[in-house]
């Protein structure tokens, strides 16, 4: 058994919060043999890090060449930092392709005998330059949904008030009418803007969530509303554990996705062949924004309608889109509000006779 100098140990311990990053990294010599692999690259390869460590780093890219000249130029100090795109093999049974990643290659603190390679999905990098841009613009849009909704909350009590001492003073009951008319035009917007300002006045309620109960009661209550023509399928992981969150704000969150997937289901459900599934799974080494979770909640929320229309994709979680007639556009709207609140996301994934929306919220 070799033992390890002093310094060797130190840097090999240093080395070990690589494997709290989501990316893949590696520790290699000038010529490419590995010192070191984290958790992340394991799991990608396929191999173990005993299997992997002594091997050359070259022999896992489709065309390592661009691999072996960018470390040899970052261990002769030519350039600091070096980044391209490359194709990892790996040994995963069911996974034949290479990998397309983006690859930097760094130097260390003695770049002379060890260079940092840190790897990332290409898939993965877009996925977080989505997730990003997507928190930005809730971000944005939460903002002025609240301007917005406290400038038409204050006029709107005007208005109403006006139109009720109008009333009082009007002699004939077609002049009334037309009072009545502003007066139910004014509740009305008045109850779109306690919609629009409800998740920012409710305070967080912090408890022991058990997901399970949380798809069961809006399993009950689609249920109660759809008694024919529609199938609601349990696929739960029992071993999910119970994690604190806002109980009444997921049972929202997740009515509100069921509840657009039923109306949608609407002609399957005349022909008896609608479904929709309930799934958890545990997601494990996740990143949500910037952040890695050792472990998550993923629920699936899966039906069997027409999909949602292209030119929604990209919006449906906007404010006041809808994509049917007299819809308000705010369920979606707020199920990503509530989710964001307890640090997780919601991704959606359609084509006609499938959709799938995925709720993921990170784990204790």
């Amino acid at each position: 058994m070799k033992l390890l100098r002093p310094r060797e140990s130190a840097e090999a311990k240093a080395w070990e919060t690589f494997d709290l990053l989501a990316t893949m990294v590696a520790v290699v010599q000038p010529d490419g043999t590995c010192l070191f692999v984290n958790s992340v690259l394991e799991s990608v390869i396929g191999l173990s890090r005993k299997a992997l460590l002594k091997r050359s780093m070259l022999e896992w890219f489709r065309e390592p060449a661009a691999l072996s000249e960018a470390i040899d130029a970052v261990a002769r100090n030519e350039f600091a930092t070096r980044r391209f795109e490359g194709a990892l093999r790996r040994a995963v049974v069911g996974h034949h392709e290479p990998l397309p990643v983006h690859i930097i290659v760094s130097q260390t603190e003695h770049s002379h005998t060890r260079i940092l390679v840190e790897m990332l999905e290409i898939e993965q990098q877009t996925k977080q330059d989505r997730e990003e841009r997507a928190l930005g613009q809730a971000q944005v849009t939460k903002e002025l949904i609240r301007n917005l909704a406290h400038e038409i909350k204050n006029p709107l009590g005007g208005i109403r008030g006006a139109a009720q001492l109008l009333a009082m003073d009007l002699p004939s009951p077609e002049l009334i009418e037309y009072t009545q008319v502003i007066i139910h035009e004014a509740d009305r917007l008045q109850l779109l803007v306690d919609r629009l300002l409800a998740p920012h006045r409710k305070p967080h309620v912090v408890t022991d969530v058990n997901i399970h109960e949380v798809c069961e009661r809006v399993r009950s209550l689609v249920l109660a509303e759809h008694s024919r023509g529609l199938e609601v399928v349990r696929d739960y992981d029992a071993s999910i554990p119970e994690f604190r969150g806002d109980r009444e704000q997921l049972i929202q969150a997740l009515l509100n996705i069921v509840h657009n997937a039923s109306q949608a289901l609407t002609e399957r459900i005349d022909a008896g062949d609608a479904q929709i599934v309930l799934r958890t799974r545990i997601a494990r080494q996740v990143t949500i924004g910037k952040q890695r979770n050792r472990l998550a909640l993923e629920l699936h929320i899966q039906d069997n309608g027409p999909g949602v229309p292209d030119h929604l994709r990209e919006r449906i979680f906007f404010p006041l889109v809808s994509g049917r007639e007299g819809g308000s556009g705010l369920g979606l709207t707020l199920a990503q509000t509530f989710v964001q609140q307890h640090q997780g996301m919601i991704e959606c994934d359609s084509e006609p006779g499938r959709t799938v929306f995925k709720i993921v919220i990170p784990l204790p």
